[in-house]
C-alpha cells in the first residue's frame, strides 16, 4: 500500500515562510514505519517554495477590497494584493498521480484555507481517483465542513496517529470502519462518525520523520530550521483559541530524554535552528527547566539557536527560566499579552496578569531577548479605548508590538454552540479585518490600529543610541537614512502636521482616506514615550 501525504498550498494577502514545515505530516509518516513498515508513505510539501501568483480575491472577502485598494511601498503598508501561494491544483494533481498512491491524505490545519484543501481533493480524485484522506485542526473542528464533500472519502478528527494506523489496517484486512477510533467516512451517502479514543501516548512516538523534504526550503537567516514539539496541548481554555478541538483538554508531555535524542538526530542531519512549536513551551515549569539543563550539557553553545515561534506563554516565564533559556541559546521570545486589560483577560479565560506580563518583558529585554509581544485588537467584548490602551503599554516597553486582528474560529469558546457558515470560516483570518456582532467599534479602528502598531515599531527602530530623545528628533535620526527610514520620516512628518496618512505610490502619495488618525494621537498620548529597541526612548505625548 502506498500512501501520500500533501501539504496543500493557501491563498491570503501574505504568508508566513518560515513557519510551514509540515511538521504532523512527518508525524504520521514516522508512525506509520514504526507501526505498519509494509505501508510505503511519502510526505509532499506543495506550499513552501512553489512561488505565488496573483488571484481574484474570494466574494467573502469583498468587505475589505477598499482597505486594501492603494499599493502602498511605504514602511507602514499593509496589504494590497491577494495570492496563491504554493504549487497549481493541476500541478499537485499530476504529482500526485505520477506517485500512483493507493490513498492520499491531505492537511487542512486552518479554518480559512480549507477550501485550497478542498480544492486538491477534487484535483487529485479526478486525475488519479485515489481515496482521500483529510485530518488537521480545522478537521476536528468542523468536520462536516470537509467530509461532505464528495471528493472526500475519510476525515480523521483530533491527533491522527493511531486513527491512520488503525485506518489502514482496516482497510487492508476488509474489516469494519466503526472500529476505527476518530473516523469519519460515509455510508449509503450520509457521513458517520466513530468514537473518540486517546492517541497513543508521546513515548511510544518516534520523531517525525523529514526524509522527504528538502532542508534548504526551510530556513531562518539563511540557517536550516527544524520544528520541534515538546508537548501536547494546553491546559488553558483561552476562550478566542480552538487547540482543544484538535488535542483535548489533556496537556502531555514527551521525556526530555526523547526530545534530546531527537535534537541529537537534527544535529547531525545538519539543523541549525531549532523551532519549538508547542502551544504552551513552558506550561509544565519543572519539565521545562530540566530540558534546558539538557540542553546545556548535551549542546556546547552555537550548537543550535532555539526558537519559539508559536508564542511563549508569559504566565510560565521568570527571571531564572529567561537567564537559563538565554544561556542555552534562544535569541527571540514571542510572547501572547492578548490585552492589558486585566477584565478581558478574565473574559478569555486566560490565567494571566498584566503586571507580570511587564515584568517578563522588561526583564527578557535586560537578557538581550528580541522580544515581540502580541495584542489581538478586535475581540467582541473590548472597546477601542481597551484596544488604545494595550497597545499603548505595547509602545512603552522596549518591544515590538505585534497587533493580530480577532476571528472566529471554529471549536474556540467564543464559537461553542453555533454552526459557522462557509463565508464566516474564510473571513477566520486577521487579514479579513471582520468585525462581530455586538461589537461596539468599527472595521475603520482595526485597520488603523494594525498601522498603528507598525508606526509605533518604525518608531522603536529608529537609532537612539540608548538616549532619551524628542519626536522631532527621532524623525531627524530616520530622516537622514536612506530607504524606507527617509520614507517612513516624511509620511509621519506629514501625518502629524495635517491630521492624515499618505501611502507611497508611484509618483507620490496618496491619501488613506479609511485611516483614523486620532487612533494614533491617543496611542502616542497616553504611551508619552515610546521604548526603542536599542535601549533608548522617544517621547511621543502629543
Amino acid at each position: 500500500m502506498k500512501l501520500v501525504l500533501l501539504q496543500p498550498p493557501i491563498q491570503d494577502f501574505y504568508a508566513t515562510d518560515i513557519r510551514l514545515q509540515p511538521l504532523g505530516l512527518c508525524s504520521l509518516k514516522a508512525a506509520l514505519r514504526a507501526k505498519l513498515p509494509a505501508v510505503d508513505v511519502v510526505v509532499k510539501d506543495f506550499h513552501q517554495g512553489h512561488g505565488r501568483r496573483t488571484v481574484a480575491l474570494p466574494a467573502a472577502l469583498a468587505n475589505v477590497a477598499p482597505f486594501f485598494a492603494v499599493p502602498d511601498r511605504g514602511p507602514f503598508s499593509t496589504f494590497h494584493h491577494y495570492y496563491h501561494f504554493g504549487a497549481t491544483f493541476a500541478a499537485i494533481a499530476a504529482d500526485v498521480a505520477a506517485e500512483k498512491p493507493d490513498l492520499v491524505g491531505i492537511s487542512c490545519l486552518f479554518t480559512p484555507y480549507y477550501r485550497e484543501a478542498l480544492d486538491c481533493a477534487r484535483a487529485v480524485k479526478e486525475r488519479c481517483g485515489a481515496p482521500i484522506i483529510m485530518g488537521g485542526s480545522h478537521v476536528a473542528a468542523a468536520p462536516e465542513s470537509v467530509l461532505a464533500d464528495p471528493a472526500v472519502d475519510y476525515i480523521i478528527r483530533g491527533e491522527g496517529e493511531r486513527p491512520l494506523v488503525e485506518l489502514l489496517t482496516a482497510l487492508a484486512a476488509g474489516s469494519d470502519l466503526a472500529s476505527v477510533p476518530n473516523l469519519g467516512f460515509k455510508r449509503d451517502g450520509a457521513m458517520v462518525f466513530t468514537e473518540l479514543a486517546p492517541n497513543y501516548e508521546l513515548e511510544t512516538l518516534p520523531p517525525p520523520d523529514f526524509s522527504d523534504l528538502d532542508p534548504g526550503r526551510y530556513r531562518y537567516e539563511g540557517k536550516p530550521l527544524a520544528f520541534v514539539a515538546t508537548s501536547r496541548g494546553c491546559p488553558h481554555d483561552c476562550a478566542f483559541c480552538s487547540v482543544r478541538a484538535t488535542f483535548g483538554p489533556r496537556y502531555r508531555r514527551r521525556p526530555t530524554a526523547h526530545i534530546l535524542a531527537e535534537l541529537d538526530q537534527r544535529h547531525a542531519q545538519g539543523f541549525r535552528v531549532i523551532d519549538f512549536e508547542d502551544d504552551n513551551l513552558t506550561a509544565d515549569r519543572s519539565a521545562f527547566h530540566e530540558l534546558l539543563e539538557g540542553l546545556a550539557a548535551r549542546f556546547p553553545p552555537g550548537s543550535f539557536q532555539y526558537l519559539a515561534m508559536n508564542g511563549v506563554s508569559y504566565h510560565g516565564l521568570d527571571g531564572q527560566t529567561l537567564a537559563a533559556m538565554r544561556a542555552v541559546g534562544f535569541t527571540h521570545l514571542n510572547l501572547s499579552l492578548v490585552s492589558a486589560n486585566q477584565s478581558s483577560l478574565r473574559r478569555a479565560a486566560r490565567p494571566h496578569d498584566v503586571v507580570g506580563f511587564e515584568r517578563v518583558a522588561t526583564a527578557a529585554f535586560g537578557l538581550g531577548f528580541r522580544v515581540v509581544a502580541y495584542q489581538i485588537v478586535g475581540l467582541p467584548y473590548e472597546t477601542v479605548a481597551d484596544m488604545v490602551a494595550t497597545m499603548a503599554l505595547l509602545a512603552r516597553l522596549p518591544v515590538l508590538a505585534g497587533a493580530s486582528v480577532f476571528y472566529l474560529t471554529p471549536g474556540a469558546g467564543l464559537a461553542r454552540g453555533r454552526e459557522m457558515s462557509a463565508s464566516e470560516m474564510i473571513r477566520a483570518r486577521s487579514t479579513a479585518l471582520a468585525v462581530q456582532p455586538g461589537s461596539c467599534f468599527k472595521r475603520e479602528d482595526l485597520y488603523s490600529l494594525f498601522i498603528v502598531a507598525r508606526i509605533v515599531n518604525f518608531l522603536k527602530g529608529i537609532p537612539t543610541a540608548g538616549r532619551q530623545l524628542d519626536l522631532a528628533a527621532a524623525l531627524d535620526i530616520a530622516r537622514s537614512g536612506h530607504g524606507r527610514a527617509a520614507l517612513g520620516a516624511e509620511i509621519l512628518a506629514r501625518l502629524l502636521a495635517e491630521k492624515k496618512l499618505y501611502a507611497a505610490v508611484r509618483g507620490g502619495f496618496e491619501s488613506l482616506e479609511r485611516f483614523r488618525p486620532a487612533l494614533l494621537f491617543e496611542v502616542l498620548q497616553q504611551a508619552r514615550s515610546v521604548g526603542a529597541l536599542d535601549g533608548g526612548a522617544i517621547s511621543v505625548g502629543v
